[in-house]
């Protein structure tokens, strides 16, 4: 029985009455009390309590300790018409949860030939950190982010080889075959974790970000100073970034098992 039938109201008014309450969340205000919702839409207090705990209960609207906010299942069934317009915007509460979940410095990185790019950055807040800014461009095959790519995307690790692997430090990987080794590991962990292939003293952990077909579309990682990254931190850090990753994903409209 659907939620008209249930409280008598012809269907056309629960539908008026639903975009009502979801008219109420802006980007300035996104999470509303239910006081707030019943202010905002003039509606009877019982009527709103109703309507919104089916907004819940249906996916348009999610809890948010006290409040509520649009649902991730409605920004998902959405994504179709936002797919591409703007990844940073949709992605932006996922890195900043990792930031704040690891304490380190969240990037999400878009790849463009043989090269990776950072487009967006949650900084941490410790005073030492590892330097990354909008815009930095750095190789695929040096670094968790890029062999992120070159696992999950057959032409990012053609881009990479025919481009050349170039050494950036001692621990850089430029043998095909035990590249290959890692990028196969990768796949099967669905993460990658580095320590100084790129940079002395640095290290990270990325996973992917899928879009809404299920193609790879970015990479989500943290990176940190090695004192605070360790190998034996990655036990830790890796399913909170996988976590990030796969709450980015879903943001743009990825559906697991849906492809």
């Amino acid at each position: 029985m659907s939620a008209g039938e249930k409280s008598g109201i012809p269907p056309i008014l629960v539908l008026q009455k639903f975009r009502q309450v979801l008219e109420c969340f802006t980007i300035t205000e996104p999470c509303l009390t239910l006081q707030q919702i019943t202010r905002k839409t003039g509606l009877p207090g019982s009527t709103c309590q109703r309507l919104v705990h089916n907004l819940v209960r249906e996916g348009f609207l999610d809890r948010d300790e006290d409040g509520y906010r649009i649902g991730l299942g409605l920004v998902r069934w959405a994504a179709p018409g936002t797919f591409g317009l703007d990844m940073v915007r949709l992605t932006r509460p996922a890195l900043q949860d990792l930031r704040d979940a690891t304490g380190e410095t969240a990037c999400l990185y878009v790849r463009d030939g043989a090269y990776r790019t950072v487009v967006s950055i949650a900084d941490t807040h410790h005073v030492v950190m590892r330097l990354f800014m909008v815009g930095m461009v750095m190789a695929l095959h040096a670094g968790s982010a890029g062999k992120v790519f070159m696992a999950y995307d057959p032409l990012a690790r053609s881009a990479a080889v025919s481009h050349g692997l170039s050494r950036h430090t001692a621990r850089t990987i430029v043998d095909i075959d035990l590249l290959d080794q890692q990028l196969e590991e990768i796949r099967k962990l669905g993460y990658a974790a580095s320590f100084e292939e790129r940079d002395l003293g640095a290290a990270s952990v990325s996973a992917p970000v899928f879009g809404l077909t299920g193609e790879l579309v970015a990479v989500l990682g943290v990176g940190a100073p090695t004192q605070r990254l360790t190998p034996s931190d990655v036990g830790t850090v890796a399913p909170k970034v996988v976590a990030a990753a796969e709450d980015a994903s879903r943001r743009l409209g990825h559906r697991p098992g849906a492809h």
